[in-house]
């Protein structure tokens, strides 16, 4: 079996989780309890909750697995594993290609592709 590599990990101060009445029916335990969990990861701009159970664990447990599959979550995530893999961020990368002496323009002239600077006739 091969052996995986930690790239980075996650913990709590990378989160916040907040505790809230849920909505719906349940009657008076939903009314007096906060067992509804809301977890945002401000990273990612992704956030995620839990309600279905009465339980305070399932709801959290429910939001992380919501957290986790949300698209905005899952950018930032294969963002950062590029990034760690590179090296580089993506901004770095995008500076790095269109910094002038990575860019050619060409112009069409007499029906071929020639450098700006031969096909400009002012």
């Amino acid at each position: 079996m091969e052996k995986k590599e930690i790239l980075f990990t996650l913990t709590k101060k990378d989160f916040e989780v907040s505790w809230f009445s849920p909505k719906g029916p349940g009657g008076q335990n939903k009314n007096k309890t906060q067992n509804a969990c809301r977890i945002q990861h401000p990273a990612s701009g992704a956030m995620a909750t839990g309600q279905e159970q009465r339980d305070r664990a399932q709801n959290q447990k429910a939001a992380i697995h919501r957290l986790v599959k949300n698209p905005k979550f899952m950018v930032w995530w294969k963002r950062r594993v590029w990034e760690i893999d590179n090296k580089k961020t993506v901004e770095q990368v995008v500076n790095e290609a269109l910094s002038p002496e990575n860019i050619r323009v060409e112009v069409m002239k007499d029906g071929k592709w020639v450098p700006w600077d031969e096909g400009v006739t002012e």
